[in-house]
């Protein structure tokens, strides 16, 4: 499992993401608090309070899926 933490910029950035990890064989949750919603769910992810960092839980090991979602990544949430 790995968890790290995202930050979008505006809403092209938010539809990159989703195509991104839609590719990936995993499971995803995005959110902070007791707001948590699949991160492959374009509408869902909109549903959050994106203007503050989320927090992303994978359920894969997959050193490859960070090379996919690196643009969104917080560098200091980098374990």
């Amino acid at each position: 499992m790995q968890q790290v933490f995202v930050k979008f910029d505006d809403a092209d950035q938010v539809r990159n993401f989703v195509n991104a990890v839609s590719t990936v064989e995993a499971k995803f949750e995005l959110g902070s608090g007791r707001r948590v919603v699949d991160a492959k769910s374009i509408l869902g992810v909109f549903a959050l309070d994106l203007a503050s960092p989320q927090k992303l839980v994978c359920d894969s090991d997959d050193s490859a899926m960070l090379d996919k979602i690196g643009p969104y990544l917080l560098r200091e949430s980098m374990w």
